[in-house]
């Protein structure tokens, strides 16, 4: 985390705490958390002064604040970057949750973010076209498929079709309709 600023230094640190405390909401003894809370706050200051090869103690008086909770003022680490002339600077913000039992808590659990891939991979895309790459008939297609293309040339022997295609298309996989497939493995 070196080469981040103290913005996203104090927001990756809140971030990962206000989850877990998030989470743990609905539990009777969530006051045990103070104890993460204090391994967390130490670690957000070490990391800052090793950053500005300075002190733990110096970092925390730099980046204490005070911040007003429904339960009263808490301290906290907050940390602010400007975003430019006439706008207000942005603050991120580590503790200053009240390590109180909510009893009427919701969590919302979000669909995980799956990536999205413009174009489906070519194995995939070639298994979906439903066609034998060595007949050209529309079928299911099988894949068959060898360890190395290294394989298919053996000294002395001419080709199979099959081979032959691989070898041009330079691929370890072919996309073929069962009896196609039948037939390879038959030649062997």
């Amino acid at each position: 985390m070196l080469n981040y600023g103290d913005y996203s230094i104090v927001g990756i640190y809140g971030a990962r705490y206000r989850g877990i405390v998030n989470y743990y909401k609905l539990a009777h003894d969530l006051y045990r958390l103070d104890r993460l809370h204090w391994v967390m706050q130490s670690s957000l200051l070490l990391s800052l002064a090793n950053k500005h090869r300075s002190s733990m103690s110096k970092m925390a008086r730099k980046y204490k604040a005070t911040i007003g909770t429904p339960d009263g003022p808490r301290k906290c680490i907050q940390a602010s970057t400007s975003r430019g002339p006439g706008k207000k600077p942005v603050v991120a913000t580590f503790g200053g949750i009240p390590l109180k039992r909510q009893k009427n808590a919701v969590i919302p659990d979000l669909n995980p973010a799956y990536p999205y891939h413009p174009r489906p991979r070519e194995v995939v895309r070639r298994l979906l076209a439903r066609e034998c790459e060595l007949c050209g008939q529309p079928a299911d297609t099988q894949a068959h498929q060898v360890r190395r293309l290294s394989d298919l040339s053996q000294q002395g022997q001419a080709q199979p079709a099959w081979a032959a295609l691989m070898a041009k298309m330079r691929r370890k996989t072919l996309m073929v309709c069962p009896d196609c497939h039948d037939g390879i493995h038959k030649e062997r």
